[in-house]
């Protein structure tokens, strides 16, 4: 039986005093309604925010996973810019992102950075979501399933199978994401439950059966649960609904209370 997971990616918002009130919201809310019982919870604020986030995190002594947008793959050196693994589990990080779709289609990160970057996280000990997902043109061309499964195997290449313990995929529909355009449950389902065919010719089947799949395509409250009721769709990877404390708890109750038996 799969937990559900639900991640709340602050992307480059909010400022210091914003981070860490709505922490202590998200925190509060999780711990109060007792929601880690029965979902996974991460937020993922910006860079410079992570120390203030974790002191909140770690005060309420809350089960809220610190999780971090991006990172480099390489343990130090001459990157400009860039933040390494054991800099983020220094600021008391657990997870990380990699592969999200503004990493690939505004930065333009490739698959080959993009594997190196899940790699090293997962040898590091990491929980990792991996993000894929078709773009607008590549849906009307009907390539959804032909997309995931080369992002997938791209960016799980060479990843030992022991390591998808710690692993989890965000199938985010990038038409679906801040473009007013939404995936139904029923899309949501049928592409991560090719997604999980694929894991499984990766990994094998029953490996593929525990690793979770959230869903990241503007999922807010008032969709998340017809959406989570899906037997594929195992959470959410959440952008603009993360940052109001409400929205984004509703979005874990709905995850908590989701059907189970997957």
């Amino acid at each position: 039986m799969r937990k559900p997971f639900v991640g709340g990616n602050w992307k480059m918002n909010l400022d210091g005093a914003a981070a860490r009130t709505l922490a202590d919201d998200v925190a509060r809310a999780v711990a109060a309604d007792k929601l880690d019982r029965a979902c996974d919870v991460a937020i993922f604020p910006p860079f410079v925010y992570l120390p203030h986030v974790f002191n909140v995190l770690r005060d309420r002594s809350s089960s809220v996973m610190l999780g971090a947008q991006d990172f480099w793959p390489e343990p130090n050196g001459a990157f400009t810019g860039e933040v390494s693994l054991a800099q983020l589990k220094d600021c008391g990080v657990q997870v990380v992102l990699a592969g999200h779709s503004e990493r690939r289609h505004v930065i333009g990160e490739g698959d080959e950075l993009i594997n190196r970057k899940t790699r090293a996280a997962l040898a590091a000990g990491f929980a990792v979501i991996l993000c894929i997902g078709e773009k607008l043109d590549e849906r009307a061309a009907g390539k959804t399933d032909e997309v995931n499964q080369r992002q997938l195997r791209a960016g799980l290449a060479g990843v030992p199978i022991e390591h998808a313990a710690r692993l989890t995929i965000a199938y985010e529909p990038v038409w679906a994401i801040g473009t007013g355009k939404n995936a139904t449950p029923a899309d949501a389902q049928a592409a991560q439950a090719k997604v999980r065919s694929e894991l499984g010719s990766i990994f094998s089947p029953e490996a593929a059966s525990r690793i979770r799949i959230q869903y990241g395509g503007s999922m807010k409250a008032g969709n998340a649960a017809e959406t989570l009721a899906q037997n594929d769709v195992d959470g959410g990877l959440i952008g603009g609904a993360s940052l109001k404390a409400d929205e984004f708890v509703a979005i874990v109750s709905a995850a908590a209370a989701a059907p189970r038996g997957r």
